[in-house]
């Protein structure tokens, strides 16, 4: 059903063939030793041109936890984009060593772009402040395991929600699902784009700058950073860096069955306190990436 196919964006894939993935991630989880030699001689190319700690490593633990190999680079000064390859060019000449693919890019639009060159399966992995499709997998498996449901709830996205990739993704992503309520908390510099309240077509949404306001009656509270790299004014970024900081003050309020996620790295918008409070899942999300991108990897290898 998806071998061969390219991830660019979530909504490449149907509900139906988002399910399969997480249902599969799901059973990676329970048993992973179960499928550490599905991609013997398999080999993923992970090319990052920006930096990245979680979603390179986890792309690179997913294939050699499922026994293949990886080659690629995380600093593109490395590689022959400092001699003035091109995108395409590179891609091209990737895909006569691999299998498969996943690239990270500064460049917003770049993953469609490379994606067309490449012959073989392609994973954005992250491009500018676009799409980061495989985090937003990451955060259904998390929501699905621990809720044992993507429907009926109400979701607070909370922070840097005008540059921030991953609430994008996830807002389309989780719209597609039947029940669901948005809460975006943000000061209106860092308001949700239109396009994206856009696409997520009907589904209820409120927009409010308090999360002590909010934050009763939320099922799934996915906090931000204020993402430094993403201002050409430093003195707005200054300003807004601590707009939100949850604290155990805060995680008060919640519902006792809230779960409170994070794509990584924090800076201090969620302090060390709340670590462990068994709500707090970020560190847990950041496992299930290793696994639903297992899933993913074998989905579009057809194993």
């Amino acid at each position: 059903m998806l071998k061969g196919r390219n991830l660019i964006k979530p909504d490449d894939f149907t509900v139906e063939e988002l399910d399969s993935i997480l249902e599969l991630g799901m059973q990676i989880k329970e048993n992973p030793e179960k499928y550490n030699k599905v991609c013997e001689g398999k080999l993923i190319a992970t090319l990052f041109y920006e930096p990245s700690t979680r979603t390179r490593l986890s792309f690179e633990a997913a294939m050699n936890r499922l026994g293949g190999r990886v080659i690629g680079f995380s600093d593109p000064s490395a590689s022959s984009t400092s001699k003035g390859e091109s995108l395409e060019d590179t891609m091209k000449i990737v895909s006569n060593y691999v299998d498969i693919i996943a690239m990270r890019h500064f460049i917003s639009g770049s993953a469609n772009q490379a994606a067309q060159a490449c012959e073989v399966p392609f994973i954005n992995a992250g491009d500018g402040e676009n799409q980061h499709p495989t985090q937003t997998l990451t955060d259904l498996l998390t929501i699905k395991y621990y809720k044992s449901s993507l429907e009926k709830m109400t979701i607070g996205l909370c922070g840097d929600l005008k540059y921030g990739r991953t609430v994008h993704s996830l807002a389309k992503a989780m719209s597609r699902y039947s029940g669901i309520k948005f809460v975006f908390i943000s000061p209106d510099e860092l308001k949700m784009p239109d396009n994206v309240k856009e696409d997520i077509g009907n589904t209820e949404y409120i927009e409010t700058k308090s999360l002590e306001d909010a934050i009763p009656e939320l099922d799934v509270l996915y906090m931000t950073r204020i993402q430094k790299e993403r201002f050409e004014d430093i003195d707005q970024y200054n300003r807004l860096k601590d707009t939100y900081i949850l604290d155990l003050e805060k995680m008060d309020l919640a519902k006792e069955d809230m779960l409170v996620l994070h794509p990584l790295p924090r800076v201090n918008e969620i302090a060390v306190e709340v670590d462990q409070d068994p709500r707090a899942k970020y560190f847990e999300q950041a496992q299930c990436g290793m696994y639903v991108r297992m899933a993913l990897i074998m989905k579009l290898l057809g194993l």
